[in-house]
């Protein structure tokens, strides 16, 4: 089986204590069959090892830090959620806002304790947290930092954790989020109580000859239109590509601007990628189908 693995962070591959070189957004490619049962090891510095048995139990029910993804012909293997080896207890700032008191603690990982007359609560959040601030809002606590930022009710309660960043606070919360896809679409989002009330999408590049059937498909999954990218006959349906298409989750790129791949959830930390095919008139998508 051809096998690609992937990581969040930059780390070294090993296989059967072998090393087969560092991995991290761009593969490192072996074919291992899981009959054999090999060892594997991705080791970030600074951080613990990622470390499992691949084998069929492993391809049915990866360990928390793993996810995979099947392609029709291989699986790719990625790496994510780190500990950090240094696992001491670090006080990163105390903060009191009425009566809750607030400590942003390292240990493995970012965590924020709160404490106040509904108990105490534990927050886990991402690394980029590590620099953060907090403030109070309407609907409980408001932490942000540089490219991301959380909403956490009085009860410890996450209510939103996203990307990006606030550019509005009061009774409501609008934030800028970023998609990270080919057209750099941003969506300006409402929030009240944690809940999305309002979404406005915005583009601010033009799609090129090589990327129109990623931006295509990279617009149906966030719910922008489509319309712009279909041709007369599939500019009625624009509405309902994305309910055609399925629950798709995100869109890979492949070798051919006309062939991408799109991420649908089979389980748990499992994903299956299905390739579909655009065929163009006159500069516009005629024709999806699914390979």
């Amino acid at each position: 089986m051809r096998v690609y693995f992937l990581s969040e962070k930059t780390c070294a591959l090993l296989v059967n204590g072998v090393y087969l070189g560092m991995a991290d957004g761009f593969e490192r490619t072996a074919e291992i069959d899981p009959a054999d049962g090999v060892f594997c090891e991705m080791k970030p510095s600074g951080y613990l090892p990622v470390s499992f048995r691949f084998d069929e139990e492993f391809l049915f029910a990866p360990p928390p830090q793993i996810k995979l993804y099947f392609t029709p012909d291989a699986v790719a293997v990625y790496a994510c959620d780190f500990l950090r080896q240094d696992q001491s207890l670090k006080v990163l700032w105390q903060k009191r806002l009425a009566d809750t008191r607030f400590t942003l603690t390292v240990q493995g990982k970012v965590t924020l304790n709160m404490e106040n007359e509904t108990g105490f609560h534990l927050v886990s959040l991402p690394d980029a947290f590590e620099s953060s601030a907090v403030k109070a809002h309407a609907d409980g606590f408001v932490l942000e930092c540089e490219t991301a930022f959380a909403l956490v009710g009085r009860d410890g309660t996450l209510l939103l954790l996203s990307e990006g960043r606030i550019v509005k606070t009061g009774s409501s919360l609008k934030a800028e989020i970023p998609f990270h896809d080919s057209l750099g679409h941003t969506a300006v989002c409402t929030y009240e109580g944690g809940k999305l009330t309002d979404c406005a999408i915005r583009s601010v590049r033009e799609p090129t000859e090589a990327t129109f059937a990623l931006a295509l498909f990279e617009s149906a999954l966030i719910g922008a239109d489509c319309a712009p990218y279909l041709s007369g006959a599939l500019r009625s349906k624009a509405g309902a590509l994305k309910e055609f298409l399925g629950d798709f989750r995100s869109v890979v790129l492949t070798d051919r601007p006309d062939r991408v791949g799109l991420v649908f959830p089979r389980k748990e930390r499992v994903y299956d990628v299905k390739y579909f095919r655009v065929e163009t008139a006159d500069g516009k998508v005629s024709n999806i189908r699914q390979e």
